[in-house]
């Protein structure tokens, strides 16, 4: 089958691998039907994730059709279209019964390299690195899903796949940074990061109830999307974003704010951030937490930082004291995503939301996978999120 793979830092290929095959009684076998290029999935192509090797298959954003089903899985059959949380679970471990879907102890096969860096096993994510599992991604024509009985989520008749592929992760991810912030019905919000998990966030907050987002990027087409869904916006390139913010919530500040961005964020407005980017600058085995930053700063005293932008390893300066002396609360993780995929489901059924609003590329061909990444992680012609349809 054709695959996107990952051959070092910068360069991601379509190559020719194996076919998956049924490998324990609770796997399933997929043919993709339709996959993403994630966010996430730069941080891979940057070379900012550790134990990424040559020829790993990509991709945590799938669905498809069941083809083949292990022995021990009783609630799918050939046939059924289902769509695949990027974290697997086993639904035994202590942390799957706590709900702490992200946190499961045992489907990382390579839990105790993990628990080297983390102190403890994670759950093992599709196409990710070796620390979280090597489990090839769904960036391919077909995909082995360990733990189907647990994970995946059928789609109801009359759903197409562009309105449910990011239930794969994206808009439950999103979902779980809005409901972190324990919004209430005459809250603000601030957003770092219109990219696709920051735009759907800015969805998720209206649906929670939210009377204010205000979105912050510079990107010119994401803060048009984070527009049309219903947030204001502030351009970090033209304005200073705790001043704008400052004016635009008369004096008050955020009630909350979501961190989107993550490891690569970059820009400065104070004296202190500046001073944290010239460190960050001559220090590039950091990650860089500008946007952390500038939204511990915005947040208001005894608000919420809610923090789904993706980190690896240590990030810095990070002003902690800000977190402490302001009474923050930080609320982060991987999305536990079984927690959230039926209600959030059932809101695309009833009409309430359609997150295929943030595709602007799509391809049926696997083999214009290289070109469209760099053209989503440049942000070139007007690029905000891809999709595949390997078989058409």
């Amino acid at each position: 089958m054709k695959a996107l793979t990952w051959q070092g830092t910068g360069k991601i290929t379509c190559e020719t691998v194996p076919d998956p095959k049924i490998e324990h009684d609770r796997d399933v076998v997929i043919k993709v039907t339709a996959c993403a290029i994630c966010g996430s999935d730069l941080h891979l192509m940057g070379g900012f994730m550790p134990t990424m090797e040559h020829g790993d298959v990509l991709g945590h954003e799938t669905m498809g059709e069941v083809i083949e089903v292990g022995k021990s899985v009783g609630n799918l059959k050939v046939g059924d279209r289902i769509v695949v949380p990027f974290t697997i679970c086993c639904g035994e471990c202590r942390q799957c019964k706590w709900g702490n879907w992200s946190c499961c102890e045992r489907t990382n096969p390579n839990g105790k390299l993990q628990a080297e860096t983390f102190g403890y096993p994670l759950a093992g994510l599709f196409g990710f690195s070796h620390i979280t599992g090597g489990i090839p991604g769904g960036q391919a024509e077909y995909l082995r899903v360990p733990y189907a009985d647990v994970g995946p989520i059928k789609v109801p008749d009359g759903l197409t796949d562009e309105q449910v592929l990011f239930l794969s992760d994206i808009f439950p991810t999103a979902y779980q940074a809005a409901e972190h912030c324990d919004i209430g019905p005459e809250d603000t919000v601030a957003i770092w990061g219109c990219g696709p998990v920051g735009v759907l966030a800015v969805k998720s907050c209206f649906l929670l109830g939210a009377k204010r987002v205000i979105a912050i990027d510079s990107v010119p087409e994401r803060l048009a999307l984070a527009r049309e869904a219903g947030a204001e916006t502030i351009n970090f390139d033209t304005e200073n974003v705790q001043e704008t913010l400052m004016e635009m919530t008369h004096g008050l500040g955020p009630d909350s704010v979501i961190e989107a961005v993550g490891m690569e964020s970059h820009g400065a407005d104070t004296m202190a951030q500046k001073v944290s980017s010239a460190i960050m600058a001559a220090t590039t085995s950091m990650e860089r937490a500008f946007a952390l930053n500038q939204a511990l700063l915005a947040c208001r005293p005894g608000g919420i930082v809610s923090m789904p932008g993706v980190f690896a390893g240590p990030a810095g300066p990070v002003m902690l004291g800000l977190l402490m002396n302001k009474g923050l609360t930080l609320k982060t993780g991987q999305t536990h995503m079984i927690r959230y995929l039926q209600p959030l489901m059932e809101r695309i059924q009833k009409g309430e939301i359609d997150p295929s609003f943030i595709i602007s590329h799509r391809s049926t061909n696997l083999e214009d996978g290289p070109a469209l990444y760099e053209k989503f992680r440049d942000k070139k012609d007007n690029c905000t999120k891809v999709i595949f349809k390997p078989h058409g």
